[in-house]
């Protein structure tokens, strides 16, 4: 099998786990829009997600890249020393993170509540610290189970967390009041429950992020404390401009909803929050695709980059990630007028005024994709710094713009902001990177995939109106366009061919 077809192979079952957890989640969203209507609650759940993605990656300390890539510089009896020390620093930040928010929990549940229930959430805060420091501490044994060629493995025990999250969420949600309205007499035995509370969505996250934990003891087992300052401090080194830059992409891609109800703090703002965080779900399916291509490619990359041919397959990658990106935003333009009722329904349509901004998220989708492929260039020649540089740069634009723009537009300047971010960010790694580190991509091809992407999906939305018969005319016209057109690509992958 080529390196292409291992690396399609490996995205593959990361992608089938992928879709399967990110839409069982989905699933959950219909669930809650029902159960709570009030958009402005949705609003919470969105505010604390956003801000648990930033805390993420100050845990993360960029060891999980750093780990990739030290993997592979040091000798095979030295591995188990990476995997040790990476282990270390993320424990040491999951403490430290721990005590602070425990010590802290009443201050930082009033700056995120802009004047409501209080207490609530400080019992948020407190569920997202124990969430957020076992989702750290599982980094490093995920990226090992990834390292050792282990997808299946990596799949099931991510099916095995959303599929805990789900149910129990929809347990106490539902099945609880379920069985006090039928069984009477087990009131006493709920008198714990709150009817009504977003809060158990929590309580189950973290269920579910104990049992990924016990799920990778096998990898945690392995696990040595013996620090090697040398060894460590190399590793910082290294990953530091990656968690600067990595904060910063976080700002870039949740500022807009980590700040939105503070830039826009009247009562419609929050309705608004709600409305675009319960919207922004639609277009998550094309999320999808950049997690599995993240989570296959990372691995390949590095452990590819010594092979004659690099360049021109992680060229040929990025041709087919955009191809199924375009595609991908394509069609979910095109069927809006059923997947509206995700987020809504013909009885409560408050959620849908926000589904004109669908196409443009998914556009910022597809930047966040090519960014991310990109972004193998600093990597792979130990120049992380420049990581920094660019998310940096995206990140102050992506204030600045907030800052202006969503007083008066609300999500619309949101949307706005991080698309003129996603586009700068793109644009200064393909520039530097085809400097420090060139890769030959078919730059005018791309260019020309992204524009029909983008006219494809305004004629779906804009002029068609997301009638579901003529959009899946224009949808399929497209797609066996691209099978004709890419023929000389797609027949070498399905005779597996030993080369392409």
């Amino acid at each position: 099998m080529s390196g292409v077809k291992k690396f399609i192979s490996d995205t593959v079952i990361y992608g089938l786990s992928t879709i399967i957890s990110r839409v069982l989640n989905f699933l959950l969203t219909p669930f809650i829009v029902r159960q709570f209507p009030n958009p402005s609650i949705f609003g919470t759940f969105t505010l604390m997600y956003a801000w648990s993605s930033f805390v993420n990656a100050l845990l993360a300390f960029g060891m999980e890249t750093t780990y990739f890539r030290f993997i592979h510089k040091v000798e095979p009896q030295d591995k188990q020393k990476v995997f040790n020390n990476s282990f270390i620093v993320i424990l040491f930040t999951s403490i430290i993170f721990l005590i602070t928010v425990l010590t802290f929990t009443d201050s930082i549940a009033s700056w995120l509540s802009d004047g409501m229930d209080v207490h609530e959430y400080a019992m948020y805060v407190k569920y997202f610290a124990f969430i957020l420091a076992a989702d750290a501490l599982a980094i490093i044994p995920f990226a090992k189970v990834r390292e050792n060629g282990r997808p299946f493995r990596y799949a099931i025990i991510k099916l095995v967390n959303i599929v805990t999250y789900v149910s129990t969420s929809l347990v106490l949600i539902a099945g609880v009041p379920m069985l006090i309205e039928y069984f009477p007499s087990t009131i006493t035995f709920f008198s714990w429950y709150q009817n009504g509370w977003i809060g158990y969505i929590f309580v189950a996250n973290l269920i579910a992020s104990a049992v990924t934990l016990i799920m990778l003891l096998p990898e945690i087992s392995t696990f040595k404390f013996k620090p090697e300052r040398k060894l460590i401090s190399q590793m910082v080194h290294y990953s530091w401009p990656i968690i600067l830059a990595n904060i910063s992409f976080i700002i870039n891609e949740n500022y807009d909803k980590m700040f939105f109800t503070k830039l826009n703090p009247s009562t419609q703002g929050q309705t608004d929050f709600g409305v675009y965080g319960a919207v922004s779900k639609i277009a998550i399916f094309l999320n999808l695709f950049i997690t599995a291509f993240r989570l296959g490619a990372e691995p390949f990359f590095f452990s590819y980059a010594k092979e004659e041919n690099a360049k021109s397959v992680y060229a040929r990658i990025m041709e087919y990630f955009v191809i199924a990106m375009v595609i991908g935003m394509v069609a979910i333009s095109a069927n809006l007028d059923w997947l509206k009722y995700f987020v809504g329904s013909d009885e409560s349509p408050l959620y849908w005024t926000g589904l004109f901004i669908v196409p443009f998220i998914l556009f910022n989708f597809v930047l966040l994709g090519i960014y991310s492929n990109l972004s193998i260039w600093y990597k792979l020649s130990d120049q992380t710094r420049y990581a920094l540089y660019i998310s940096a740069v995206g990140a102050v634009s992506t204030i600045v713009l907030c800052y202006y723009l969503i007083p008066e537009y609300s999500y619309v300047g949101a949307v706005f902001a991080t698309t003129v971010a996603y586009i700068l960010m793109v644009g200064l790694s393909y520039f530097w990177g085809q400097k420090k580190y060139p890769i030959p991509y078919k730059t005018v091809k791309i260019l020309a995939y992204l524009l029909i992407g983008v006219v494809l999906s305004w004629v779906c939305y804009g002029v068609l109106n997301s009638n579901f018969w003529l959009c899946n005319l224009v949808l399929i016209a497209f797609v066996g366009a691209v099978i004709y057109s890419e023929r000389k690509m797609i027949l070498p992958i399905l005779k597996r061919r030993k080369s392409i």
